[in-house]
C-alpha cells in the first residue's frame, strides 16, 4: 500500500485481478459483538476517539439467487469504537420488516428495486408494486438513536451501542408512513447558530414536490432537544425528479434534477426493477434547484431554477456561497450518462469500460441571471468526495475522495485522494493491486484548546472553534484485501495520507455506501 504526491495526473496504467474486486460479493455470515481489533500494522491513534458507523448491502444471495444489483441487499450496520488507543467491532442487520420476512421463508419474497425479482419470472412479479425498505444506505445518530436509511420510505431506529433495531421511525410524527425521507443528510455545522441535519424527501411524478427539514442535533437553552424538526418548507418542481443527494450552503439548499425518464411501465408489468426504468434525455439539460433555507439571508422567496450541464448526477461534495461574486458555487460528480446495469447483466462481471467513469466539476451558478460556468476540478474516476464537516456550505481548501488507481478510465476504486481544491495538488494512497476501497470518512481532531484552523466567515460556527488545521485528523476507510478475501479498516493521516494503523477484520464485509462518524 502506497502514498504519492502529484500536482497533475501523469496517466500511467494499471491493473487489478476481476476475481479478487468481486470475491467481495457475499453474504455477511456472522454478528459480532464488541470485538477487539488489533493493528496487524502501525497503531491506533490515541486521541481518536469515538464511532464510526457503517452502512451497505449485507445479503446478496438468498435459497442459491443473488441480487440483480448489490443496492438492493439488505441492510447490514457495522460500527467501530474507538477509545484510548483500542478498537471494538460490533455488527447486526437491520431487521426490517422484508429482512425478517424472508429469513423466515429462506428465499427473495420482495422485489428489489434495482431488479431484483422474486422467483417465478415476470407472472409471479406483475402488479407486486411493494417497495421492500432495506435501510442499507446511511447511518447516522441523531439525539439518542441511531438511523438507518433508505431514501424512499422511514427510517428505523436503532440502539447507538448495540445496534438492536428498536422500530421503523417516524421521528416523532415527522413523517407519515411510508413517506420518503432522504439517505443523504447534511451536518450543517452551525451556520444559524446551532448545529442542524438537513435532510429532505420527494414524492416524485409529472409535478415533484421537495420536502425539505432541519433537525437539531444537540439540546438548545431554549428547550429544544436533539432530534427536534426545528424547519420544514415544500416546494413543487414541474418534471420527474430522481435526486439522492443535494448540498447545503448557509442560505440554500441546493438539488440537480437530472435529466431523466421514468416509464413504470416494464416495473407494473414485472420485467424490471423501478430504477431500471429511468432513461437519460439525450440531448436535454438538468437543472438546479436552489431552495431557500429558512433562517437564511433568501428566507421566504422563492426557488431559483436554473440550467445544469449535460450529465449525471449521484453526489455532490459540497456548496458555498462566493461573497465576492454572490454566486452559488456546486462541486458534484459528473458521468456522462446514467451508469446502469441491465437486465441480463450480471453484476460480478461487469464491463468496466462500458460504463462512464465519475468525474468532479465544479458549477458556479448567478442566481440572478442564471448563468453557469464550469470546470473540471478531478478527471480521475472518482466517487464518494466529502471536506472536512466544519466545512460543510462554506469554501474549504480540502477534499477526500474514493479514487481508481488508474488515472484516465473508469476502474474499480482502488486508492484515496486528498486534493487541494486551491492549488490542485494531489496525495494518494493506495490499496493497489489487490484492495478495493469504499467511502472515506474524514474524522477532525478536536484539541483541548479553543485554536481556530482558519478565517472563518461564519464566526459564530461553533465547530470551527474547535479546530487546529482542516486537514487535521484521520480519514477512516474499509477496503476489500482479495489477498485474505477479507475486509481491513484502515486508518490515514488526513494531511499527508500516510498510513497510520491497519485494522484486519475477522469479517467479510460486501462493499459498503455509506457511514458516519459520531464523537465521543
Amino acid at each position: 500500500m502506497t502514498t504519492t504526491t502529484s500536482p497533475q495526473p501523469t496517466g500511467h496504467q494499471s491493473t487489478y485481478a476481476r476475481h479478487d474486486w468481486s470475491s467481495a460479493f457475499r453474504n455477511v455470515g456472522v454478528e459480532l459483538t464488541d470485538v477487539p481489533l488489533v493493528a496487524a500494522r502501525g497503531s491506533i491513534p490515541a486521541d481518536l476517539a469515538g464511532t464510526l458507523y457503517r452502512n451497505g448491502p449485507g445479503r446478496l444471495e438468498r435459497g442459491g439467487r443473488w441480487v440483480h444489483h448489490p443496492f438492493d441487499g439488505d441492510g447490514m450496520i457495522a460500527a467501530f469504537r474507538f477509545e484510548a488507543g483500542q478498537a471494538y467491532l460490533t455488527n447486526r442487520f437491520v431487521r426490517t420488516e422484508g429482512w425478517l420476512a424472508e429469513e423466515k421463508a429462506g428465499k427473495f419474497v420482495y422485489r428489489g428495486v434495482f431488479g431484483t425479482q422474486k422467483p417465478g419470472g415476470p407472472l409471479a412479479n406483475a402488479f407486486d408494486l411493494r417497495l421492500k425498505n432495506i435501510a442499507n444506505t446511511q447511518v447516522v445518530r441523531l439525539g439518542d438513536q441511531l438511523l438507518a436509511l433508505w431514501e424512499a420510505a422511514e427510517p428505523h431506529a436503532l440502539d447507538p451501542r448495540t445496534l438492536e433495531t428498536l422500530e421503523l421511525s417516524t421521528l416523532t410524527g415527522v413523517l407519515k408512513s411510508g413517506e420518503a425521507f432522504s439517505a443523504h443528510p447534511r451536518f450543517d455545522p452551525g451556520h444559524h447558530g446551532e448545529p442542524r441535519m438537513v435532510t429532505f424527501g420527494v414524492k416524485a411524478g409529472p409535478t415533484s414536490t421537495i420536502r425539505l427539514m432541519e433537525f437539531a442535533t444537540q439540546d438548545q437553552p431554549d428547550g429544544v432537544r436533539a432530534g427536534d424538526l426545528v424547519a420544514d418548507s415544500r416546494h413543487g418542481f414541474k418534471g420527474f425528479a430522481f435526486l439522492h443527494d443535494f448540498a447545503i450552503t448557509p442560505s440554500w439548499a441546493v438539488f440537480l434534477q437530472n435529466a431523466v425518464a421514468f416509464n413504470p411501465l416494464p416495473f407494473v408489468l414485472g420485467q424490471k426493477g423501478a430504477a431500471q426504468c429511468l432513461a437519460s434525455k439525450p440531448g436535454e439539460a438538468g437543472q438546479f434547484w436552489l431552495v431557500p433555507r429558512q433562517g437564511g439571508h433568501h428566507a421566504g422567496a422563492t426557488p431559483v431554477q436554473v440550467p445544469a450541464p449535460e450529465g449525471f448526477v449521484f453526489h455532490h461534495l459540497n456548496a458555498f456561497e462566493d461573497s465576492a461574486t454572490g454566486e452559488v458555487v456546486v462541486d458534484s460528480i459528473y458521468y456522462d450518462d446514467f451508469p446502469s446495469i441491465g437486465p441480463e447483466v450480471d453484476f460480478r462481471e461487469i464491463d468496466f469500460a462500458s460504463i462512464p467513469e465519475g468525474q468532479l466539476r465544479r458549477c458556479r451558478i448567478d442566481p440572478r441571471t442564471g448563468a453557469v460556468q464550469s470546470e473540471w476540478l478531478e478527471q480521475r474516476c472518482c466517487e464518494f468526495a466529502m471536506v472536512h464537516p466544519a466545512r460543510q456550505g462554506l469554501e474549504p481548501c480540502f477534499a477526500w475522495m474514493a479514487v481508481a488507481e488508474r488515472e484516465r478510465g473508469n476502474d474499480p476504486l482502488q486508492a484515496i485522494e486528498k486534493l487541494d481544491l486551491h492549488t490542485g495538488e494531489r496525495r494518494v494512497w493506495s490499496a493497489a493491486p489487490r484492495g478495493f476501497v469504499s467511502e472515506p470518512v474524514m474524522v477532525p481532531r478536536l484539541p483541548a484548546g479553543k485554536e481556530r484552523f482558519s478565517e472563518d466567515p461564519v464566526a459564530e460556527n461553533p465547530v470551527a472553534e474547535n479546530l487546529v488545521a482542516e486537514d487535521s485528523g484521520w480519514v477512516l476507510v474499509p477496503v476489500w484485501n482479495g489477498a485474505r478475501c477479507a475486509t481491513d479498516l484502515v486508518i490515514l493521516n488526513a494531511a499527508d495520507m500516510t498510513e497510520q494503523a491497519v485494522l484486519e477484520l475477522p469479517l467479510a464485509i460486501p462493499y459498503g455506501l455509506h457511514g458516519s462518524w459520531a464523537q465521543a
